[in-house]
C-alpha cells in the first residue's frame, strides 16, 4: 500500500531528547536532538516500508511541547 503521507506526534523525554509515533502506523524512534531524530526517523522508515516506492513522500512532523503556567 502506498502512503503518500505520514505524521509523527513528537514530545520532548522527560529523560532528555525526544520521542516521535506514527500516528496509524507501529513505528516509534527517538533521538537526543532534532536533527537526530529527523534523521532517526527516515531510517525508522526505511524499515517500515519495504520498497523505497512504499515510502511516504512527505513527513509531517507535530511537535508537542508541555509548559506549566503559574497564575497568582
Amino acid at each position: 500500500m502506498i502512503v503518500a503521507e505520514i505524521i509523527f506526534m513528537v514530545e520532548e523525554d522527560p529523560e532528555g531528547g525526544f520521542t516521535a509515533k506514527a500516528l496509524g502506523h507501529p513505528i516509534f524512534t527517538e533521538g537526543e536532538t532534532l536533527e537526530e531524530l529527523r534523521k532517526n526517523i527516515k531510517d525508522a522508515l526505511e524499515c517500515h516500508f519495504d520498497k523505497s516506492e512504499y515510502t511516504p513522500s512527505v513527513i509531517r512532523l507535530h511537535i508537542v511541547r508541555e509548559e506549566t503556567l503559574a497564575y497568582a
